[in-house]
């Protein structure tokens, strides 16, 4: 049984066969008698350089075996003999081109049979041989002798050392050999990374220990070189590195010892509205300036603040500034009374009035700030004890609070009126209307806030608030025998016909069927009619407890205060006799 792992017939190869002199398979076959498996044709190869036997250094034929590979799988050939003038020695001289035909021929025409005797290693399968590949041109290694001429013995004289490949069909893949035989090259053994190659071996290099043309792959392409390029992305790397610290550190020697950023001069004339919310500080302020565009940096304009000493006494509301200020004339301008574009709120006015002035301030025409309150009251933040009253002539009525707010041209009527119910939802929760209305007998908050508005509508003073908180709560005590719990306040008459009118007939008051005429109701009215201010709050919420049921104004400056109808009625007549005169 032939064995193909060796590649040699059932009779082994000896010393004295003819194939060891010939150094090609047609001389040994023509001396056994055999015809030649080429046609009877000696078997001639592409003309190469003489080299010595046993040389392994570029894969060159030796002169021993039938068909010999070199270190990295190659088809080696034998070597052709030259005679005394340097003519082939008994060879025809053919291409490789011509080799492969004449090979690929004869071998399709073998065919294996179990046991045959193939002799000296003349073997057939049936299966194309491993044809030589063409050295690469871009491999400036192949084809050369690795030992320069250098003579060199054969440590391989017998044919066991040169088997004969695989047929194709049973070849199997092995391992690529090592080269023992380093030659570090040209870059003089400079690593993988910086030579060109890789640095996919196990140590960084390329591929481990295999040399130079064995990077390349048969058939594949060159490997990727990344010397330059690497070099340039690490020193790209690098050259970042150095300029972000540099750049950071600069900003860290401004943010700490250099001079704030600042505008020059006081300002390039465009004029810009500012609010100043209630309350903020200089950074709050610097931040919204900038946000302006006024100041060039928040940091400026404190440290102009702190150097002005007025600086702190800068106060909310609207103002009219430039932009592209420096930070000294900002606060200089917030300063000047002049620049402020505030809307100043009295206590006890009403809605109606309060929108005419928003409409007014604003630059808007008269009627829209009512129509927006109508319409959206529901989103401008009133809390939840105000909504959903019944009779209510106007829910925002009593939430407009009496203060100064910043309103300029250019500014919605929403947003103003958001101003407003902010700040009087804060007072009435720092007051604690919601906690002290059962204490005094009330439902809730909503008519806490109404005798609010009552006692600032008819008291004349500061001092008439208690007082005249008292007497709405004794007229509201049930079986009250004074008033049988009529409030009979002329204010409430006025608020719903949207007037101030002190002269009033008692027919023209009692007649009037309205919920919030307290003349033909009981009770009070079903919601503020004006807003309260801060000493009317604290008289609804701390009245006296003397027994006021009646009081009139005699010189509509202060009022009198009596705890009987008849000393009221006295006070009336006296008020009378003097008009009449």
């Amino acid at each position: 049984m032939t064995e193909y792992g060796r590649g040699q017939g059932s009779e082994p190869w000896h010393p004295e066969d003819p194939l060891y002199g010939d150094g090609g398979w047609g001389g040994q076959q023509a001396q056994e008698g055999r015809p030649s498996p080429y046609g009877g044709q000696p078997q001639q190869y592409p003309q190469q350089p003489q080299q010595q036997y046993g040389d392994w250094g570029d894969g060159g034929q030796s002169a021993y075996g039938p068909q010999q590979y070199d270190q990295y799988g190659g088809q080696q050939h034998p070597e052709p003999q030259y005679d005394q003038y340097g003519q082939p020695s008994g060879q025809q001289q053919y291409g490789q081109q011509q080799y492969d035909q004449q090979y690929a021929a004869q071998a399709q025409h073998q065919h294996h049979q179990p046991g045959q005797d193939y002799g000296n290693g003349d073997w057939g399968s049936g299966a194309h041989p491993q044809a030589q590949y063409p050295p690469d041109p871009s491999d400036p290694y192949a084809g050369q002798n690795a030992a320069y001429g250098a003579e060199q013995p054969d440590f391989y004289p017998t044919p066991e050392a040169y088997p004969p490949p695989e047929p194709p069909a049973r070849r199997r893949t092995e391992p690529e050999p090592r080269d023992t035989d380093w030659d570090p090259g040209p870059d003089e053994g400079e690593h993988a990374f910086f030579a060109g190659g890789d640095g996919d071996g196990p140590d960084g290099t390329d591929g481990g220990d295999r040399g130079r043309g064995d990077r390349r792959g048969r058939g594949g392409k060159p490997k990727k070189r990344r010397n330059g390029v690497a070099c340039l992305v690490v020193c790209l790397v690098l050259g970042g590195g150095v300029a972000g610290v540099g750049y950071f550190g600069y900003q860290f020697y401004q943010n700490r010892f250099g001079a704030a950023p600042d505008f020059a001069g006081d300002g390039n004339g465009e004029a810009v509205t500012v609010t100043i919310p209630r309350g903020a500080g200089g950074s709050a302020i610097g931040q919204e300036l900038k946000r302006k565009g006024v100041v060039k940096s928040v940091d400026a304009f404190i440290a102009a603040q702190a150097s002005n000493p007025d600086g702190k006494s800068i106060q909310d509301g609207v103002y009219t500034l430039q932009k592209e200020m420096s930070a000294a004339s900002a606060v200089q301008l917030l300063l000047d009374p002049k620049s402020r574009s505030n809307l100043i709120i009295a206590e006890g006015k009403r809605n109606a009035d309060i929108y005419k002035l928003i409409d007014k301030q604003l630059g808007v025409s008269e009627g829209t700030t009512a129509k927006v309150a109508k319409e959206e009251w529901k989103n401008l933040g009133l809390p939840e004890w105000a909504m959903n009253h019944k009779d209510v002539k106007d829910p925002l009525e009593g939430f407009l609070y009496p203060s100064s707010y910043g309103a300029a041209k250019g500014q919605k009527p929403e947003d103003v009126l958001k101003q407003m119910v902010a700040r009087a939802t804060e007072k009435y929760e720092e007051f604690g209307l919601e906690q002290k209305a059962d204490s005094l007998g009330l439902e809730g908050p909503w008519q806490l806030l109404t005798v609010a508005s009552l006692a600032q509508a008819e008291g004349t003073s500061h001092d008439d608030f208690r007082r005249m908180a008292e007497v709405i709560y004794n007229r509201l005590k049930p079986g009250n025998v004074q008033t049988n719990g009529m409030l009979e306040f002329d204010s409430t008459y006025n608020y719903v016909k949207n007037q101030s009118k002190l002269d009033l007939s008692l027919s023209e008051l009692r007649s009037y069927d309205n919920p919030y005429n307290t003349y033909y109701h009981k009770g009070l009215p079903p919601g503020p009619i004006g807003n309260p201010g801060e000493e009317a709050l604290k008289g609804a919420l701390d009245p006296t407890s003397d027994g006021w049921y009646y009081f009139i104004s005699l010189d509509g400056k202060t009022s009198e205060f009596t705890k009987t109808n008849q000393e009221h009625q006295k006070l009336v007549d006296k008020w009378n006799a003097s008009r009449n005169n």
